[in-house]
C-alpha cells in the first residue's frame, strides 16, 4: 500500500512555512540563531522562534510555549485535516507527535514557588506536564478519536512518530494520521545538554576538524500521511528502518553500527540500491562523536557513491524531537522543487540542494562526504529519492526514505 505525505506545515526559527524553510535551507539564512541568556545567566546560541509571533491557542486546557507553537504550524494543514475528517470519520484519524519537552516551564515555575513557599502553588498541577499532550492537544482541537500517541526518543521521536503513522495506516487501523513533532529549545534544555558539554560556544560547525558541539533551536513540523494523497504531490514514505543499539545514554556508538542497520533497513523496505539515492539529509549535529560515527556509517552504506548530503541544523538548530519530521519537510520540498523546476534551480541545469553550512575545514578522521556546500557542483539531475537520518541518545536511530510514488 502506498502511504503518501501531505505538503508540511512547518514553522521554526527560519521559516515559518514549507516553502520559506526551502529558501532558508538553500540560501543558508542563519538569521534565526541568535544569543540567548538562560536562568543560571550563561550566553548560548539558539535557534528559537520569536515569541512575538505566538498566540495563545483558543481551546487549549494548558497555555504553554510549546503547544502555541504546535498551534501555529498544525494550522498550515487545518484544511486537510478536516477534509480526511469528512472522507473519513474522526475515529479513522490518529495523531502522532514526537516531542522531549513535557511542559518544562511549568516546572520551573512550580518548583520555584515549592522553594520559595514550601508549597505549589494551588494553579499548578502535575498533569501540566503529561507528556502525552503535544498529541492530545490536535486531538482535541480537531475532534479526532482514533489513536492518539507521543513518541520521546530523543532526537528520533518525530522520525518515530511518522514511522508509526506509516504503519498505522498499512495496517488498516488508521484511514490518514495527524503526524509529525514540536519542540522547544528550553532554557531547562540549553542548561542540560551544557552540562554534557554538547553545546557549541559558536554556531554549529558539522563535519568539521574544529566543531564544538551542537546549536539547539524551536521547531514544528506536521504531515497528514494516509493511503490518499491529499496534496496531489505523490511524494511518500518508500522505506524506513529503525534500531536501537542501546550503546551509551548519551554517547553514539562509535562504529556507527545502529546507524548502518538503520539505513539498510530503509533500504530494503524500500527495494532500492544505495546509489538510487539522490540525497541525504545527515543528522549532523555537529559534535564530535556523531558526526565521527555518522560519517563511517555513511562510508559502510553508500562505499565508493558519493551521494550528495548535507545537513541543516546550521539553519534550523537541532530541533530535537521535531528534527525527524522538519527535516523531513526538507525532503519533500527537495523533491517537490526539483520536480518543478530543476533548470530553474540548479546552476547547472539540476536540482537545487539544501546547502551545507561550514567552515569548509574537513577532519581527516571523517570519511569523505560529499557535501552540498558552496563548492558543491550538482550533476544536473533532478532530486527524486532522499534520505534524512535521526541518531538520537541511547542509540535510537532512525532513517526514512522520501520520495515520488507511482
Amino acid at each position: 500500500m502506498n502511504v503518501y505525505l501531505s505538503s508540511p506545515a512547518v514553522f521554526c526559527c527560519c521559516a515559518g512555512s514549507a516553502g520559506g524553510l526551502w529558501n532558508s535551507v538553500t540560501s543558508g539564512n542563519r538569521s534565526g540563531i541568535k544569543k540567548v541568556t538562560a536562568l543560571n545567566g550563561k550566553e548560548f546560541y539558539a535557534a528559537r522562534i520569536d515569541d512575538s509571533l505566538l498566540r495563545e491557542p483558543a481551546s487549549a486546557r494548558y497555555d504553554m510555549r510549546i503547544i502555541r507553537i504546535e498551534e501555529k504550524c498544525i494550522r498550515q494543514i487545518s484544511d486537510l485535516i478536516e477534509k480526511a475528517k469528512d472522507k473519513f470519520g474522526a475515529s479513522r484519524i490518529g495523531v502522532c507527535v514526537g516531542s522531549c519537552d513535557n511542559g518544562t516551564e511549568f516546572s520551573v515555575a512550580g518548583h520555584r514557588e515549592f522553594f520559595k513557599n514550601g508549597e505549589f502553588s494551588p494553579a499548578y498541577a502535575l498533569e501540566m506536564q503529561g507528556a502525552d499532550y503535544v498529541a492530545t492537544y490536535i486531538s482535541e482541537a480537531f475532534g479526532l478519536t482514533g489513536p492518539s500517541m507521543t513518541f520521546s526518543t530523543a532526537c528520533s521521536s518525530s522520525a518515530g512518530a511518522l514511522i508509526k503513522a506509516c504503519e498505522l495506516v498499512q495496517a488498516g487501523v488508521c484511514d490518514a494520521v495527524v503526524a509529525g513533532g514540536v519542540d522547544i529549545a528550553s532554557d531547562t534544555t540549553l542548561i542540560g545538554f551544557d552540562a554534557l558539554e554538547a553545546v557549541s560556544p559558536e554556531m554549529t560547525n558539522p563535519f568539521s576538524k574544529n566543531r564544538h558541539g551542537i546549536t539547539l533551536g524551536d521547531a514544528a513540523a506536521f504531515f497528514l500521511v494516509s493511503h490518499e494523497d491529499f496534496s496531489e504531490s505523490r511524494i511518500g514514505i518508500l522505506g524506513y528502518g529503525e534500531t536501537a543499539d542501546a550503546y551509551h545514554m548519551t554517547s553514539p556508538d562509535p562504529t556507527g553500527d545502529g546507524a548502518v542497520r538503520a539505513m539498510k533497513s530503509a533500504l530494503s523496505k524500500a527495494g532500492l540500491r544505495p546509489e538510487q539515492i539522490d540525497y541525504v539529509n545527515l543528522h549532523g549535529t555537529g559534535t564530535k562523536f556523531n558526526d565521527l560515527m555518522e560519517g563511517r556509517a555513511m562510508e559502510v552504506v553508500f562505499g565508493g557513491y558519493k551521494v550528495p548530503c548535507s545537513t541543516t541544523k546550521s539553519m534550523t538548530g537541532h530541533t530535537l524531537g521535531a528534527a525527524g519530521a522538519l527535516e523531513a519537510g526538507v525532503c519533500f520540498q527537495a523533491i517537490l522543487n526539483g520536480r518543478a523546476d530543476a533548470g530553474r534551480n540548479g546552476k547547472n541545469g539540476g536540482s537545487a540542494y539544501p546547502l551545507h553550512v561550514w567552515d569548509g575545514q574537513p577532519d581527516p578522521e571523517i570519511p569523505s562526504l560529499n557535501l552540498t556546500d558552496r563548492n558543491f557542483k550538482p550533476e544536473g539531475t533532478p532530486v527524486r529519492i532522499c534520505m534524512t537520518n535521526s541518531f538520537a541518545f541511547g542509540g535510537s536511530n532512525v532513517s526514512l526514505i522520501i520520495g515520488e510514488l507511482k
